[in-house]
């Protein structure tokens, strides 16, 4: 199963998780330091849907945001 939207193509996204330790400063501590930078993947909310296209019913994967704008008509 791809990682994709068949609709609008939304597809995975890379990014960083950022590890910190202290205490901010605002709250009377010496600041925030970065202890350590790890690369993670951000995925986009899929769901498997029966739609009718063509005029034919179909499972397709569609992320979230298609569903909620209305852009396929559920089987």
């Amino acid at each position: 199963m791809s990682k994709f939207c068949e609709i609008c193509g939304k597809g995975p996204k890379a990014g960083k998780t950022i590890t910190r330790r202290g205490l901010a400063k605002k709250k009377g501590g010496v600041g925030r330091k970065i202890t350590g930078i790890s690369k993670r993947v951000f995925t986009p909310n899929l769901q498997s849907v029966k739609a009718i296209i063509n005029g034919r019913t179909k499972t397709v994967r569609v992320c979230s945001k298609c569903l909620k704008a209305g852009k396929i008509k559920k089987a």
